[in-house]
């Protein structure tokens, strides 16, 4: 469970409240697309250094589950690797909580089950991903100047069958991600092999039902994988979520030709309807149950179709890797935050539009080469995207049908990133990694409204710098300081009237900068113990971002935030494993005598047992609590913790066919998901904050709150063949 006010995302009452903002930025035209493909190309394939430096300074690792050690393989004690098999062990409600396997974050849903989730991770409301970075085989997820969020970060299109390990980190320390990483990133690489095909079905309460197959299977040079996941969910609300969502995958990984190509082709496609978070008046008053609605006409549809080309050879000595994508997305959602607050007779109901096709190169070189006799290895990499955004639209509607447009525009976006970064091994206890990564990034916005047109651009240089004592009595001390950013919104950067009001709005700075220090030990004890123990401190900028629901920008002012992270993983026999990660945080915004920042959880407490038995019995109880949070700024409205265990318990008859069944929310508690707190207006509320007369409406403040999914069972029959 997770608290907070009003999110980004539903944030159009405090847009009322006023705007502040930069200073306008001054315009330059966009980047010419042949230029930045240049400038990737010629990046990708130099060759600037000849001596290859002897012996290893870090290796690649191929890491199956939190058991293994990577001492010796990280340059922080907050980057970690889990396999196949861990994820497979936990029970998952939604496919979001792929990214609860990083320590310390929070995954939760306010809406229908088609949207991207809320993350909470080191005092960070990262509202679907405006911090937070997420790739899939090397391509981003998050997507800027997004029509619902900047850096909607959604992992509906993930199949978590098919994922073979992820690989996360947190701050602001690795030189090869740029955007929308200050609390942390994750990489999700999917499989390129199956040991056996399979089919797999699963059934449970409130009307859900999936089958998710897999084969593989050699072809010529290469392996064929393929997979499909079919989902329906009715969901426990009142209104039938009647939530579909469709998957396939299809890669090809041809090992055996020069260069090892693998061509990845994703689709995605999900509609659904929602039950939004609803005011606690609605539900004190009888109005509606707690799982009620005000407004049964919401929800949404998402596609997501991608094709990747990746090409390369072995990393782990000289060696060159890059790939190219291209990917389609078409959202649209229907969102009422806010009920009757600006329209009395039509309602507050808002569709956000966004339709892009989005394009990209990587490329990373690394090679050995001593540094004044010291073993050394350099990476030189260049990522280069283009969003082409045709339509990305604010308009109020009812019942899905639109009334007013606030604002529509066609962005395009290009940005490059270049980044080099060295790894030294000053003794043989001592190493460290120094880098240093440019962006630029050109915005160009074609609006409905001809003052919010224009283009602008802007540059942003980051270093990175970390400190490495070990491994030395199976432990390891990390040192690290670094820079990192998020993008805003290219609308905002150029934005001079608020769409909403009419009034005059100044631009935003299209790039925000922050700062982190963490100090950290890892430790790998007896074999069976993995333990990392994180103190880190960062400092954002300006917390500015782009309100999607608001059709304008809003500041939150500069912030700083500081923590301490404990992760354990015991693996106490063969068969039987513990895990514990415990998190605090404390977020404030600076230079405010109200400096609470709202939604930032200041305690996450994940723990788990897992047992798989020689015999084919396998399960694991997991535990997720989520503590207390400030509801507004004075820190006078909090939310409570909320505490929900899930269990997984399951039997393998042969090789072939396996059973489990999967309780979540065990204890079936009753608090929300999620909680809000602002102002709206619904029926029954007095007719001094919500009259139809009043040429001001400032609505009953209230919380707003998303219930925990209840208890709910599913069974779920796999057969490998």
């Amino acid at each position: 469970m997770v608290h907070g006010q009003a999110p980004t995302c539903d944030a159009h009452a405090r847009h009322r409240a006023g705007i502040t903002a930069n200073p306008a930025p001054h315009r330059t035209p966009a980047a010419p697309a042949g230029l930045v493909i240049a400038l990737l190309l010629g990046a990708a394939t130099a060759h600037a250094v000849a001596d290859t430096a002897p012996g290893p300074v870090m290796e690649e690792t191929l890491v199956t589950g939190r058991a293994r050690s990577l001492l010796g393989l990280t340059d922080s004690a907050s980057v970690g690797v889990v396999g196949a098999n861990d994820l497979a062990a936990r029970p998952l409600l939604r496919a979001g909580e792929l990214l609860e396997i990083v320590p310390g974050t929070a995954v939760t849903q306010h809406s229908g089950t088609g949207k991207a989730n809320q993350y909470f991770l080191r005092g960070f409301n990262l509202d679907h991903g405006t911090d937070f970075a997420g790739f899939l085989d090397g391509v981003p997820l998050n997507q800027p100047t997004h029509g619902h969020g900047q850096g909607y970060l959604d992992l509906n299109p993930i199949i978590p069958e098919f994922v073979d390990h992820v690989r996360y980190g947190k701050g602001p320390y690795d030189a090869a991600v740029g955007d929308f990483s200050a609390a942390g990133h994750a990489h999700y690489a999917l499989a390129e092999d199956l040991e056996r095909p399979f089919v797999q079905f699963t059934g449970g309460a409130y009307a859900f039902y999936r089958g998710v197959a897999g084969a593989a299977a050699g072809l010529g040079p290469g392996t064929l994988l393929a997979g499909i996941e079919a989902q329906h969910y009715g969901g426990p609300w009142v209104l039938d979520e009647d939530a579909d969502k469709f998957n396939a995958l299809l890669r090809y990984t041809a090992h055996a030709l020069p260069l090892a190509p693998r061509l990845t082709l994703t689709a995605y496609d999900a509609d659904w309807n929602a039950t939004d978070q609803v005011p606690a008046r609605a539900i004190s008053r009888g109005l509606i149950s707690r799982r009620g609605n005000l407004d049964p006409t919401l929800g949404g549809k998402s596609t997501r179709l991608g094709a990747d080309l990746a090409l390369g050879t072995a990393m782990d000595d000289d060696g060159w890797r890059a790939n190219a994508y291209l990917v389609h997305n078409d959202f649209r959602l229907y969102s009422n935050f806010t009920y009757f607050l600006d329209d009395p007779v039509d309602g507050d109901q808002l569709t956000q539009r966004d339709r892009r096709l989005t394009t990209g190169m990587n490329s990373t070189w690394t090679r050995r080469h001593p540094l004044g006799g010291l073993p050394a290895r350099w990476t030189l990499g260049a990522q280069v995207r283009h969003d082409a955004i045709g339509d990305v639209a604010l308009l109020r509607s009812r019942a899905r049908r639109p009334l007013v447009t606030v604002r529509e525009d066609s962005v395009a976006q290009t940005s490059l990133g270049l980044f080099l970064e060295s790894a030294i091994r000053l003794a043989p206890l001592w190493r460290t990694t120094i880098g240093l990564r440019a962006d630029r990034y050109w915005f160009d916005v074609d609006s409905l409204l001809a003052a919010n047109s224009g283009s602008t651009a802007a540059t942003l240089v980051t270093p990175k710098f970390a400190l490495v004592f070990g491994p030395w009595r199976d432990t390891e001390w990390f040192v690290n300081v670094g820079q990192g950013f998020h993008s805003n919104d290219a609308r905002g950067s150029v934005t001079r009237i608020d769409p909403a009001s009419g009034e005059p709005a100044q631009p935003v700075d299209p790039l925000v900068r922050a700062t982190g220090a963490e100090g950290g030990v890892r430790a790998y004890l007896g074999g069976r113990l993995h333990s990392t123990l994180s103190v880190w401190y960062l400092d954002l900028g300006s917390e500015l971002v782009f309100v999607g629901d608001a059709g304008t920008t809003e500041a939150s002012g500069s912030s700083r935030r500081y923590g301490v992270e404990l992760a354990n993983h015991l693996r106490a026999t063969d068969w039987l494993t513990f895990d514990l990660d415990v998190a605090f945080t404390d977020a404030r915004f600076d230079d405010t005598a109200d400096d609470a920042i709202p939604n930032s959880v200041g305690r996450v407490i994940t723990a788990g047992a897992t047992i798989d038995l020689p015999s084919g019995l396998f399960g694991a109880l997991r535990l997720r609590h989520f503590g207390d949070s400030p509801l507004t700024e004075d820190g006078r409205i909090e939310a409570a913790a909320t505490t929900v265990v899930n269990l997984r318990a399951g039997w393998r008859f042969d090789r072939h066919l396996e059973l489990a069944v999967d309780v979540f929310n065990l204890f079936d508690v009753g608090h929300p998901d999620i909680s809000y707190y602002f102002a709206s207006c619904i029926p029954g509320d007095p007719a001094s904050a919500c009259g139809a007369a009043l040429p001001a409406r400032d609505g009953v403040e209230d919380v707003h709150l998303h219930p925990v999914e209840p208890r709910s069972l599913r069974a779920s029959l796999r057969y490998r063949f």
